[in-house]
């Protein structure tokens, strides 16, 4: 079976786009603005949920990290294999346990 094409096919529109004269020029349009405020409101329940997760959220240990990057960059950081390995098996079990419910 053979497929015929008929006509002409529409080519693209050229698009124009404005030259620096008519950006920086007399031809400025201007663009005006309207300010808006967003609000947010918080219910009761949100907001103690705030309180007590707020209240959890571990804190960064910024000499840690810093020792942790500087071994890094010198090398002589190292992995406890054995403690990884122990936390990918605890990892797995309760991965295995929250998809058998």
């Amino acid at each position: 079976m053979a497929i015929e094409i008929t006509g002409r096919a529409n080519s693209p529109t050229p698009i124009k786009t404005p030259s620096k004269a008519e950006v920086d020029g007399e031809k400025k349009v201007a663009i005006t603005t309207t300010e808006k405020s967003d609000s947010i409101a918080l219910t009761a329940a949100t907001q103690e949920m705030k309180k007590t997760l707020g209240s959890a959220t571990p804190r960064v240990d910024i000499d840690r990290v810093n020792a942790v990057k500087k071994a890094l960059a010198d090398g002589s950081y190292s992995v406890n294999t054995e403690k990884t390995a122990k936390k990918l098996i605890q990892f797995e079990k309760l991965m295995s346990q929250e998809n058998s419910t």
